[in-house]
């Protein structure tokens, strides 16, 4: 009778479960099983910090403004006007003869509403006391310039200064009123005045329960835009609110 032969790798033989067992080192799903590794601590987890989303700068202002015709003009001596410093406020005085009116105001008036970017002192106050009293006194020799005065008050709105864009809308606004059909001849000019103000239409400073003086001086530039967007409505005719809609969607009509 021939002895029974058996296979040393076969199934049940040592060399065969070793080799299972080895295989089992190589199987991804066995060897990551388990809970081994995990922290076992029961605090919480830290908030995870959101990533802090850039700012677009869309509101900041231009870095550095060019000089404008105003300044060269004044430091030549060609503008009719200087400080006049009796008594506590100053004044504006002009030449020769202290009376706006007999300028040329085909050349003086856009010069001073370029001025309207200076932020240096004397430039600053003559630009700005100037303009109003040019447009006080100008009556029927303001239309006339109005088309020279569009590219003055476009740099100045786009220069997104505070203090600038303020006292240009100030500005616009004595404009519109300052003589007979001068709103209505500003509408054709909306396209290029009004998508900056569209821009800071609904720019407002949250600051909680505290108080906000720039009310009080008219410097809040949401309420200024609004106000303009009213002035240039009311005066501006038939076709004011429409060309003001078609550039300002959120406006809506002061006078329906």
């Amino acid at each position: 009778m021939e002895p029974k032969r058996t296979n040393k790798f076969g199934p049940g033989s040592p060399a065969f479960t070793n080799t299972k067992n080895l295989s089992n080192l190589y199987n991804i799903n066995a060897k990551f099983a388990g809970t081994g590794g995990n922290p076992s601590s029961l605090s919480m987890k830290r908030p995870q910090s959101t990533p802090k989303v850039e700012s677009t700068l869309i509101y900041k202002p231009l870095p550095k403004l060019e000089s404008t015709l105003f300044k060269k003009y004044y430091d030549r001596g060609d503008l009719p006007i200087i400080v006049d410093f009796q008594g506590a406020i100053r004044k504006i005085k002009w030449r020769p003869d202290g009376d706006p009116r007999s300028l040329d105001y085909h050349l003086y008036l856009p010069i001073f509403f370029e001025g309207l970017r200076e932020t240096e002192e004397p430039y600053k106050f003559l630009a700005d006391k100037g303009c109003d009293e040019l447009l006080e006194k100008g009556e029927a020799k303001i239309l006339p310039v109005l088309p020279q005065l569009i590219i003055p008050i476009k740099k100045a709105l786009s220069s997104k200064n505070h203090e600038i864009m303020c006292k240009t809308m100030k500005k616009i606004q004595k404009l519109v009123v300052s003589g007979e059909m001068i709103g209505e001849a500003l509408v054709p000019y909306y396209r290029q005045i009004l998508p900056i103000l569209n821009l800071f239409k609904n720019k407002r400073l949250n600051i909680g329960d505290k108080i906000d003086y720039s009310q009080r001086k008219e410097e809040n530039l949401a309420e200024l835009v609004q106000k303009t967007l009213e002035v240039l409505e009311k005066h501006g005719g038939e076709d004011a609110y429409i060309n003001i809609k078609y550039m300002i969607p959120t406006y809506e009509s002061c006078v329906f």
